[in-house]
């Protein structure tokens, strides 16, 4: 369900590189619920997987902001939309509210998948174009 692809590459390898980590967390994330695991292990992997976002969107702004990317404000408007909506679904995990699903996991893979395919894809031939690799 989690796995990368050639196609997903937006061809800088810091970036390339964070995305292969947030499949993989992902992928436990899939594993564990799949395996049956306890509450306590999907929890820590959920919570490893919003903060390595967490992470991860701070780079990419950091690269736009600092290479001065034109569509900086809508990628990190996208960016808060995302990580609100996957620290409620945390919160509503952690508190009972929703079990881990399969639409759960659906969701991640539709978000990690267009997120990257759509909206990183707009701003990799810019930084490419400035040298960031």
């Amino acid at each position: 369900m989690f796995e990368w692809r050639q196609e997903f590459s937006v061809g800088i390898g810091s970036i390339d590189g964070q995305h292969q980590n947030l499949f993989r967390i992902a992928r436990e994330l899939s594993d564990a619920m799949m395996a049956g695991q306890g509450r306590q292990t999907l929890a820590r992997t959920l919570d490893r997987l919003v903060q390595y976002t967490a992470v991860h969107f701070a780079h990419e702004e950091h690269l736009m902001q600092e290479h001065r990317f034109p569509g900086f404000a809508a990628h990190k408007t996208e960016h808060d939309a995302l990580t609100k909506k996957a620290t409620e679904l945390q919160r509503n995990f952690e508190q009972g509210r929703v079990a881990m699903s399969v639409e759960v996991l659906q969701f991640l893979k539709s978000w990690l998948e267009h997120h990257i395919q759509q909206v990183d894809h707009a701003y990799a031939p810019f930084l490419r174009s400035k040298a960031v690799a």
